[in-house]
Formats: structure tokens, C-alpha cells, sequence
């Protein structure tokens, strides 16, 4: 994935709060990388209403 590109939530590997379950199934922006408590890195993304959380990769889809 890519800095800038379109993606979708389409799962959620750990119990997380009830805002970011919200997510599931909407598109956002590639916005950076985070590194991780040793679980891989993660990829931040902003959502349309300019709130941004972090997802593993396998969380997400490259949208077209």
C-alpha cells in the first residue's frame, strides 16, 4: 500500500472500540505507517471527516 491511495476496511483482526467498528466497510487514505508492538506495521488512514485511526494491512483493500 501506498502513501495517497484509496482503501477499504474490510476486517478487523482484534476487539476494538465501538467508533473504530464503526469503520468496517468504509473507504479511506493511505497516510503514513506506524510501527507496532512487534505485531508488523500498521497503515494510517483518514477518513472523509478527517478522523484517522491505524489498521494492520490484511485489514484493508486497495480500492480502484
Amino acid at each position: 500500500m501506498e502513501i495517497g491511495q484509496k482503501v477499504k476496511v474490510v476486517r478487523l483482526r482484534d476487539r476494538v472500540s465501538p467508533p473504530i467498528v464503526k469503520r468496517l466497510g468504509e473507504v479511506g487514505t493511505v497516510l503514513g505507517y506506524k510501527v507496532t508492538d512487534g505485531s508488523g506495521v500498521g497503515v494510517v488512514i483518514q477518513f472523509d471527516d478527517n478522523s484517522s485511526t491505524w489498521f494492520f494491512e490484511d485489514e484493508l483493500r486497495v480500492v480502484q
